[in-house]
């Protein structure tokens, strides 16, 4: 208002200055003017509380921006995360472990995802199918950096033994790591589907370089078969002695038995092993095995150890040296031993050496393939507390200790022979007696 207002300069009668206001006409007056301005509403000038207001307003519009903003985050990440477990159910591939509610620790495998194998395989056509054990079949694969696998297919993932299979054989991983043993390279897992990947074996199993090769292809040499009864021998002993808790493999045979580009022999199929703690001497479970290879207390016990893998280890040494099957019913024809062993052990007693081994064996070391035979046979005795261990096994192989322990081997032979022929003398005579009484009872009822 001091600004409409003008002053004189006139004194009073003491001397001093008097001002007196008088009104400037030429400016329109705001009777309100003065009370806005005690209250700082004067244009161009903002009142402290206002800015107080205003700032408090900003703050609460931006922490309700930032809490929408996380609430409607959560949301979306609730929403995808529903949208995945929903999917899962409905068979789609989860590419991750543990999608379900069992945990696996896959160390550093590499996980491959289902549309991966199925390009490899060319949709696992029956065309690529390079073998087919207990648990389902393996496929050959091409990855698309061109690198050949073989890729196991668990099919019974839903019946008691295969989601096992799945857990051994990826548990073994961390525990087993040999040159003689298969290494896994990864896996592929989805609500009903469980896959091995390992590395494909371009000379495939010893079964196949055994009895199944194609025209052209060449047997199996005796120095390559020699290194193989070796390589599957130390891989054996590292199961055994090496790993911690020990590991049973249970179905040692064969087609077991990988051959990589060396010829060098590597156990693969793990999907019948056993843990078996060090404080336990055996385990109870279900047989699990191939017949011709299976020991004899394990398929009428159901106990398995070490010394059933010792067991198969044997029979395998025989299948190297023979060619032939554990088990073949075609040797009925000839009137022989349906099992390997029984039909070996028979050849030995007649001292028949040249038709045991394989004949498609042009040149080999009968001193070697005699070697061969005796720990094959100290290998397959009836008990088990009889039989080596496979650190023994190598020392044999050897040639150290094998003299002296065959010597004790032919010497309980010979007595479970004689007891054997008593008892079949005693069964046949009483066979004979009874049919001669019932004879001349029959003629006297006449």
């Amino acid at each position: 208002m001091n600004d409409l207002v003008k002053y004189t300069n006139k004194e009073d009668h003491f001397g001093k200055p008097l001002a007196k206001k008088i009104w400037d006409t030429t400016r329109t007056y705001d009777p309100g003017s003065e009370f806005r301005s005690e209250l700082g509403l004067v244009k161009g000038s903002v009142p402290s509380t206002v800015v107080t207001s205003r700032s408090k307003l900003r703050v609460v519009i931006t922490s309700a921006s930032c809490g929408a903003f996380v609430l409607l985050s959560l949301g979306a990440l609730f929403a995808c995360r529903y949208h995945q477990l929903h999917k899962l159910k409905h068979d789609v591939f989860v590419d991750v472990a543990g999608e379900d509610d069992r945990k696996v620790s896959l160390g550093q495998l590499r996980r491959f995802s289902w549309r991966e194998l199925q390009l490899a395989t060319d949709n696992f056509s029956e065309s690529n199918i390079i073998g087919q054990g207990g648990f389902g079949k393996v496929y050959k694969g091409i990855l698309l950096d061109n690198t050949k696998v073989a890729v196991k297919r668990l099919a019974d993932y839903y019946i008691p033994g295969g989601e096992a299979a799945f857990h051994r054989e990826v548990q073994l991983i961390s525990v087993a790591v040999h040159r003689n043993l298969l290494q896994l390279i990864g896996f592929c897992t989805t609500s009903s589907e469980r896959i091995l990947v390992y590395p494909f074996m371009q000379n495939l199993s010893v079964a196949y370089r055994l009895r199944d090769l194609k025209p052209g292809e060449k047997a199996l040499d005796w120095p390559t078969r020699k290194r193989v009864a070796f390589g599957a021998a130390h891989g054996l002993e590292y199961l055994h002695e090496h790993c911690n808790p020990k590991i049973i493999h249970r179905d040692l045979k064969a087609a077991n038995i990988l051959l990589d580009d060396n010829f060098e022999a590597v156990l693969g199929d793990f999907g019948l092993a056993k843990l078996v703690d060090t404080k336990l001497t055996h385990v109870t479970t279900q047989v699990r095995g191939t017949m011709g290879h299976i020991a004899p207390e394990y398929l009428s016990t159901g106990r398995s150890s070490e010394k059933t893998d010792v067991f198969g280890y044997g029979i395998t040494l025989l299948e190297l040296v023979t060619g032939q099957r554990a088990i073949d019913f075609s040797r009925l024809e000839e009137e022989e031993d349906v099992l390997l062993l029984d039909h070996i052990m028979k050849l030995l007693r007649e001292n028949r050496l040249v038709d045991i081994v394989d004949r498609d064996l042009n040149s080999y070391d009968s001193k070697e393939v005699e070697t061969i035979i005796q720990v094959a046979l100290l290998c397959t005795q009836s008990s088990p507390e009889d039989r080596p261990t496979m650190a023994e096994v190598i020392k044999m192989l050897q040639g150290d200790g094998l003299t002296e322990r065959w010597a004790e081997w032919e010497q309980l032979e010979e007595v479970r022979h004689q007891e054997f022929s008593l008892i079949s003398h005693k069964f046949v005579w009483e066979e004979e007696s009874s049919m001669d009484q019932e004879a001349i009872q029959l003629s006297r009822a006449r």
